[in-house]
């Protein structure tokens, strides 16, 4: 057959004979052309209409199929959504840690048997709830910083449930489910600028069966024991909805169901048999200060010096009260982080007034203070100084890991520009290069300042280098009554039983806390009052397990649980391969047009694709 333009249906008369008839070489004028023109741009017109019909006829009911897939998903996506909160309900200041397993066993449920993508999915509708519910304390910078945070930490949760689906069809299951569980916090913990470790599972089982465990692997070995224990749980529950029928009821399946509840329970009662070292070496006889802050929120501070004559004021009383025989006098002073809200060695009069206040206690005081960099115009570095009543200033912490957004913003000059709240952190804060251990007076202290003690490596780190307690100098009046405190306070809980150390933690304006070596708090203040808590503080040498083998747990487990997601995948392709007739293409899980063979088969004949 012919080809080119005569051959199109504009152009070609329908009869041969009337071919034959038209002049070979006669010109068109202006006005044929243009009719000729606008015939073929109709008849163009036309033919993509009938194309795209046609290809319209050949992938019919797309959308039908994408909303039934939605209807259909409807009740996981809700399920997942509620598990999540359920999950946030476990955290203080709720702190119903049972929750944390009940929520790991419905995200393993309702993944099983999913592609890859409807995982990822109930994934992150299961992450972003938990985390708004749980991060709902950011509310006081804005709203849209707890659900733009929650957000980008539900990703993390969206690769979860897609490799707790991928792995769902493997032997073993709830063990490669609970390795994904650490693996997902191995990466938040880490990504993106340092990471951001709220929220993980040991965070909300300080008061639990698991949290002696901390002390033979650290916050890792806590959470991937609840999560084992969650994933065990629901093969159990699966074990009972199988055993509906009665042709499921074989000696295997009660084997199945059994044994995973056996290894449950004895997952949960294996923290019973852990000890926690508590035995001291000496102890010291310390005095926290709780100076307060004038308000809560983002404008806490008030008027310059404020917040250090409170604190001034309040080691004054104290002063007073041991003269007068009131109180023993303490070995040493802890304030909390920003104590000083000028930098004591720029301000002469900042520097005078702690001066006074170290020297009518008598005893050295560790002093939170933001200080000028050096050396690097425009650095601010947030350090503990420890205050000789004699000597002045002396050694002195500065915090390594500020915190994004907070104490430092990444790409300043570009996101300050479009996100105006940013120019609310005037001045970075400059990283420490090394740990907080001070010699403060008698007892060698291991200073760690806000949101480090989130961190597993800054405390693990301070206590290997001698630390004989920890503390944790922070400034919450920004978050204060929201429930951030309690989440802190509960992240020093299980510091205390990782490390075998007393921590202290001494806020601005609550919670201040004296921690025992086994978890349990001995005193604490309330939030937004000016207080002081004295004691004595047991110091010790003896390192844990956990700070022994460090990380490395850690790493083995998320490296397992990423081998699990690839050899998931690749047996996944294999078996999909072998089932593939030859010369055909099998369309591989979680891909194409997300549509599973469920939703295809539920199409009417003729509709399939």
């Amino acid at each position: 057959m012919a080809s080119g333009p005569e051959t199109t249906p504009a152009s070609a008369p329908d009869d041969p004979r009337e071919r034959k008839a038209a002049p070979a070489a006669r010109r068109s004028t202006p006005g044929e052309s243009a009719r000729a023109s606008s015939a073929d741009t109709s008849s163009n017109v036309s033919a993509d209409a009938e194309q795209s019909a046609s290809r319209d006829a050949g992938r019919p009911g797309r959308m039908r199929r994408l909303a039934a897939l939605a209807r259909r998903e409807a009740l996981r996506t809700g399920l997942a959504a509620v598990s999540g909160v359920a999950l946030a309900f476990a955290f203080p200041p709720y702190g119903i840690w049972p929750l944390s397993i009940v929520a790991v066993a419905a995200l393993s449920l309702l993944t099983r048997g999913r592609t890859g993508r409807q995982g990822a999915w109930l994934g992150f509708a299961f992450g972003w709830p938990f985390f708004v519910v749980l991060l709902k304390w950011l509310h006081v910078v804005g709203w849209d910083a707890t659900i733009g945070l929650a957000f980008i930490q539900g990703l993390f949760i969206l690769g979860l449930g897609a490799g707790l689906a991928l792995t769902s069809r493997l032997p073993a299951w709830p063990l490669w489910g609970a390795c994904l569980w650490l693996t997902e916090e191995f990466l938040r913990d880490r990504l993106p600028f340092g990471g951001f470790p709220w929220g993980r599972l040991a965070f909300a089982n300080t008061d639990s069966p698991y949290t002696p465990l901390a002390a033979l692997g650290g916050a890792p070995l806590v959470s991937f024991t609840v999560a084992l224990t969650g994933t065990l749980l629901a093969a159990v529950a699966l074990t009972g909805l199988q055993l509906r029928s009665h042709s499921a009821r074989t000696t295997r399946a009660y084997a199945t169901g059994a044994g995973a509840l056996a290894l449950a329970g004895a997952v949960t009662a294996a923290g019973f048999a852990v000890p926690v070292p508590t035995k001291a070496a000496d102890t010291v006889r310390i005095a926290v200060v709780q100076g307060n802050v004038q308000q809560p929120g983002m404008h806490f501070l008030g008027r310059p010096m404020q917040i250090l004559n409170n604190h001034v004021e309040a080691t004054l009383d104290l002063a007073e009260r041991i003269k007068q025989g009131k109180e023993p006098k303490p070995d040493l002073v802890i304030w909390p982080e920003n104590s000083s809200d000028l930098d004591p060695y720029k301000w002469p009069e900042a520097g005078d007034r702690i001066d006074k206040a170290v020297k009518a206690v008598g005893v050295p005081v560790l002093v939170g203070a933001l200080v000028d960099h050096p050396t690097k115009e425009g650095y601010v570095e947030n350090q503990g100084i420890v205050w000789d009543p004699k000597k002045g200033p002396g050694a002195s912490y500065t915090k390594q890991h500020p915190v994004p957004f907070g104490e430092y913003v990444p790409f300043r000059d570009q996101l300050s520009k479009v996100i105006t709240r940013l120019q609310q952190v005037p001045r970075d804060f400059y990283p420490g290069d090394h740990t907080g251990v001070l010699q403060t007076g008698p007892a060698r202290l291991g200073d760690v300042i806000c949101f480090e003690v989130a961190y597993d490596e800054i405390p693990r780190d301070t206590v290997r280098d001698g630390a004989r307690a920890l503390v944790v100098q922070t400034n919450n009046a920004t978050y204060g009554r929201t429930g951030q405190p309690e989440q802190q306070l509960a992240m020093s809980k299980l510091r205390a039983v990782e490390h075998g150390r007393a921590v202290v933690t001494a806020a601005t304006s609550g919670i201040s806390a004296i921690v025992a070596p086994d978890g349990t708090v001995q005193q604490r203040t309330d939030e937004f009052t000016q207080d002081v808590l004295t004691g004595n503080l047991p110091l010790r040498d003896e390192i844990t397990l956990a700070d022994r083998v460090g990380a490395a747990p850690e790493w083995v487990i998320a490296i397992v649980g990423v081998l699990a997601c690839a050899g998931a995948w690749l047996l996944g392709r294999r078996r999909r391969g072998a089932r593939t007739p030859t010369g055909t293409q099998a369309p591989a899980a979680g891909h194409g047009d997300g549509i599973d063979e469920q939703d295809r088969q539920a199409q009417p004949e003729g509709q399939h694709q």
